[in-house]
């Protein structure tokens, strides 16, 4: 098979379509050809020499990917040669195909066809698990999510809008916050030219955000606080503003507030089979009366992957950037 390989950290250069070896299921191991995988933040770390896949992960980039069944390992129940699946990966979706334990692959939900799927499985994990399973956002409550129109922001807008609860987003054009509102958020922020804190509290009353979703990490943490409500929930999931920031206890004190910080990549299978399942139960039956969809920006073939990872470093999309095989 081909996969895009790494020879060495660097610029998206780096990324080089190759023939590598076929890989095999093992026990609780399901082999899937792969029909699309999507751009993250994260591949673009692992590229770089940042983000290394954790033991016993393929080498190769992609955090998920959507495809067919082509083989089952033995141990495995509920899958069959020829499902068409999308799943969640620690490594290794940037490949013609990927072996996948069989608890981190999802049926195709209603309505989403198989190259689409591929930009689901990290961002929907990636939200149900920190903004619900940590976060336990309610509804009536404000959810801020910065970089709403990123695959994640956007995922986010949907779902938290499902529930029945208010959003603001963060983005830095026009267009961007544009997008955001159509998928449904109530208030847009643009970055580059407001106060997120002072919007936040302005269109709450002053009570501020129930709950921040945050890829920014240490830039926006001491805001993050201020921006918070009493009792609110701060979830961070990325660093791409610096990973050591100054936090103000009396702050967080005062506000009876939490503050988290999760990732998926390197959790024990248990856990992300246990975070899967729940996207299966509580998120999969929303695409069937239409309350939330993939957002794709564009599909490049896989053997150009460069380009996507230059789209997505540059910003210049909205959603998720899909490579396909074919």
């Amino acid at each position: 098979m081909h996969a895009i390989t790494i020879s060495e950290p660097g610029g998206p250069e780096a990324l080089v379509w190759t023939e590598v070896p076929d890989p095999q299921p093992g026990e609780g191991e399901v082999l899937v050809e792969v029909t699309a995988s999507a751009v993250n933040r994260a591949d673009i770390m692992q590229r770089q020499g940042f983000y290394d896949p954790p033991p016993g992960a393929s080498a190769y980039p992609g955090l998920e990917c959507s495809g067919r069944v082509a083989d089952v390992g033995p141990g495995v129940s509920g899958w069959t040669v020829g499902d068409e699946v999308c799943a969640l990966l620690s490594g290794g979706g940037y490949a013609e195909k990927v072996v996948v334990p069989a608890g981190q692959l999802l049926p195709l939900p209603q309505g989403v066809d198989l190259k689409a799927a591929a930009a689901l499985p990290e961002v929907v994990c990636t939200v149900w698990s920190n903004v619900f399973m940590v976060a336990h956002l309610r509804p009536g409550e404000t959810l801020l999510v910065h970089g709403g129109s990123s695959g994640i922001g956007t995922m986010a807008i949907q779902l938290a809008k499902a529930v029945g609860a208010k959003v603001a987003v963060t983005a830095g054009t026009k267009e961007k916050l544009e997008r955001c509102a159509e998928l449904g958020a109530d208030i847009l922020i643009n970055y580059r030219e407001q106060d997120f804190v002072a919007e936040v509290k302005e269109a709450t009353g002053g009570a501020g955000a129930d709950v921040i979703l945050d890829n920014m990490g240490a830039k926006y943490l001491d805001r993050n606080v201020e921006a918070l409500a009493v009792n609110g929930r701060l979830a961070i999931i990325g660093m791409q503003g610096g990973r050591k920031g100054e936090l103000n206890i009396g702050t967080l004190l005062a506000k009876r507030a939490a503050v988290s910080a999760t990732s998926l990549r390197a959790r024990p299978l248990e856990e992300k089979a246990a975070i899967v399942a729940a996207v299966r139960e509580h998120v999969w039956p929303l695409f069937d009366g239409g309350h939330i969809r993939p957002v794709v920006d564009r599909e490049l073939p896989m053997s150009e992957a460069a380009e996507g990872h230059r789209v997505v470093e540059e910003s210049g999309h909205i959603g998720k950037v899909l490579l396909v095989t074919s």
